[in-house]
């Protein structure tokens, strides 16, 4: 990457500088903000039901209301999991970056995020452990090494910036959805609040990183990377339908119910929604074809 790339852009700049301010003046105590209920009532939705993986299924039909309840305690519970995860890999990938000469410029505004994202960290595991008794083990795959190597990171904020949009798209709705208790959305109203600073200022990172990847790549690699994106894609929506929350919610065959429940009609609309906004971004600037949006769907990561 061209050293003074960043530093040459005043739009990131500018960018930069809001987003900082905002970060400053937005700031709250995480550990003083939330009340933690010594438990969250059972026969209640612990995530909107029209974001669950088995809405609108055939799977959904064979429930109880109860077992419904029970199913979204713990996909509540492994969509926080999946937050802790992703924000450990955002962490200790920026934390790599912050200071080096390439990316001198966003330095400043990586204190914020590393310090917002720490937080947010804290209050999703807080989450888990208190109602789940648990944080999911991380899916496998997903963050191979990818060539070429002149594209590490762009793939490394890419993957960061499909973790914020797919995650933002669930906190946003849940923020609003009055059916869940105050504590849940809470939680989501908060991180929606400070992701959207974060994802503003990684689409324009990777807008960036983007244009002077191509300036000196082939075709073959740009078909790499495109490749890649579309993989991580799915492999991050596919990370929602996690066998364990069934086996876990006590329904029989959760390897069956995970492959069912990914076969169904219902997947393609459910991805193309939930990324609406990511692969339309993407696509604007050139890193997926507008292939992702016809449902065609690619393997995961291993």
């Amino acid at each position: 990457m061209s050293s003074t790339l960043l530093d040459s852009s005043e739009r990131l700049r500018e960018i930069l500088n809001r987003l900082s301010v905002m970060s400053v003046e937005d700031y709250y105590n995480p550990y003083r903000m939330f009340e933690w209920p010594e438990a969250l009532p059972d026969e209640a939705w612990w995530m909107s039901p029209e974001l669950m993986t088995t809405f609108d299924t055939d799977e959904l039909s064979t429930l109880s209301e109860s077992q419904k309840y029970a199913l979204s305690r713990y996909e509540s519970v492994n969509f926080y999991s999946l937050n802790v995860h992703g924000i450990r890999e955002l962490l200790i990938e920026v934390t790599r970056r912050i200071h080096t000469t390439d990316f001198a410029t966003p330095s400043e505004f990586f204190h914020h995020f590393i310090g917002e994202e720490n937080e947010h960290m804290w209050f999703f595991a807080q989450f888990c452990l208190r109602y789940g008794g648990k944080i999911y083990k991380q899916p496998r795959g997903g963050a191979e090494t990818v060539p070429p190597s002149s594209a590490e990171s762009l793939l490394v904020f890419a993957r960061i910036l499909i973790f914020e949009e797919l995650v933002d798209h669930f906190n946003s709705k849940m923020a609003k959805d009055e059916r869940l208790h105050d504590t849940i959305r809470a939680i989501n109203r908060i991180h929606h609040q400070d992701e959207s600073r974060h994802i503003a200022f990684g689409r324009e990172l990777v807008r960036l990183l983007f244009a002077d990847f191509c300036e000196n790549a082939t075709t073959a690699e740009r078909a790499e990377v495109h490749d890649y994106i579309r993989r991580y894609l799915d492999y991050s929506f596919e990370s929602l339908f996690n066998p364990q929350v069934y086996r876990d919610a006590g329904l029989e065959d959760p390897l069956g119910v995970r492959r069912r429940l990914l076969e169904s009609p219902r997947r393609t609309q459910f991805q193309r929604d939930v990324f609406r906004k990511t692969s339309s971004y993407l696509q604007k600037i050139g890193m997926i074809s507008d292939e992702y949006e016809s449902g065609k769907v690619a393997n995961s990561p291993a």
